[in-house]
């Protein structure tokens, strides 16, 4: 299929076929990351605001200052249908994102794998110190060659070998913000947490978090060590963490950052009734886009058009600005490789709700049962998993 948007439904897709691969085998001063000796944790203190507020433009993960909206980079190095980006005009996304008040960037090892940090590493090379960066481990990748193995590792020695590969490819001496990409079922939260200690310590990690995790796990992990933020798949097509997760970070004072948050190109307005999806596109085998379902569920769609029409905003800043109106710890990161997507995507942070207005649209999106799974079982079967017990 080839739809008019592609950035959209590259957010997420390649994240997805990489498990399924595993299964079979607004503008503002630029966020400065505190680091010791630097005087950089100075310049921040001097720009604080009272507590439970956020700088125009930037919000709070935890502690961690961030722009409103975020860029996830996770196809710049070869999108889910295996084409090629241009690595020049790659850099000058991340670069222009940064002139435009972009501070937060969303990375992996298992994105590439590898090759994606590094065109994040060069691409960020003249500000690094202007942002925050973000990487994840937890699948099984070898640390050489890049070579995806088959399942999980967050063995603590593997976790700090990783990290030292990470550094490397982004050119940096430290990682504002790692994340456990899928919770291993075979290694104890706890063992995860010394492992991050350990390279807290050394100055190589400055805050963690944890993705798709199971609720115990979260609230075990934070007990070893506060954790920043948490990444999960939340959007108005997908609002499943709205029932237990985003209340535990509410109360463990944890940040959010949704992934996928316009709902695999669905929510920019890309989809239509007669879409069909190509062999290699997983929304093919996601129940809630097929013929069936998909009908029934652009009422989504066309409630978000019609709101964009009403603010003056396109379908993609409505849905993330939705996001951000939720709770002011809410961090999206949506992905693109097309420069105009950025652009539009980061205007998100302008758009604003008044509370009638939010209460309005609240409720119109509750009323609109989606139908289907976000995922295939056995994608799924790697979410909310639970870290077994420290012996």
């Amino acid at each position: 299929m080839e739809t008019k948007n592609k950035n959209e439904q590259h957010e997420a897709l390649d994240r997805r076929n990489f498990i399924a691969k595993t299964i079979r085998a607004g503008a503002g001063m630029a966020a400065i990351t505190a680091l010791p000796g630097n005087g950089n944790a100075q310049k921040i203190r001097e720009g604080k605001t009272p507590a439970g507020t956020n700088k125009p433009g930037f919000r709070k993960l935890g502690t961690l200052e961030v722009s409103s909206v975020g860029l996830g980079v996770q196809n710049m190095s070869r999108t889910y249908q295996t084409t090629i980006p241009t690595r020049t005009e790659m850099h000058n996304i991340i670069r222009t994102a940064y002139e435009h008040g972009v501070t937060f960037f969303d990375a992996a090892e298992a994105y590439g794998p590898h090759e994606v940090e590094r065109i994040l590493g060069e691409g960020i090379a003249p500000f690094r110190n202007k942002v925050v960066i973000t990487s994840k481990f937890g699948w099984n990748i070898d640390l050489e060659t890049g070579q995806r193995l088959p399942g999980l590792n967050s063995k603590p020695d593997h976790i700090k070998l990783a990290v030292e590969g990470m550094l490397k490819r982004l050119r940096t001496d430290r990682i504002d913000l790692l994340y456990q990409h899928r919770v291993d079922p075979e290694v104890p939260i706890e063992d995860v947490a010394g492992a991050i200690k350990d390279l807290m310590a050394q100055g190589k990690v400055l805050h963690w978090g944890l993705s798709e995790m199971g609720l115990n796990t979260l609230r075990r992990a934070h007990a070893a060590l506060p954790v920043t933020a948490v990444q999960n798949e939340y959007s108005m097509l997908w609002r499943g963490p709205e029932k237990e997760v985003i209340p535990t970070c509410e109360k463990l004072g944890i940040g959010f950052v949704p992934w996928s948050p316009l709902g695999v190109q669905f929510l920019s307005g890309g989809i239509d009734a007669n879409t069909r999806f190509a062999p290699g596109d997983i929304r093919g085998v996601e129940s809630r886009f097929s013929p069936e379902n998909l009908s029934h569920n652009l009422a989504l769609v066309d409630l978000v058009k019609n709101w964009a029409k009403r603010k003056q905003a396109t379908p993609s800043q409505i849905a993330l600005a939705w996001l951000m109106a939720q709770k002011p710890w809410i961090v999206p990161i949506p992905g693109t490789t097309q420069m105009a997507h950025m652009l539009e995507n980061s205007g998100a942070a302008a758009v604003r709700f008044t509370p009638a207005e939010l209460t309005e649209l609240n409720t119109a999106v509750r009323a609109i049962e989606i139908r289907g799974q976000r995922l295939p079982d056995p994608v799924l079967v790697f979410s909310a998993v639970e870290a077994p017990p420290k012996k």
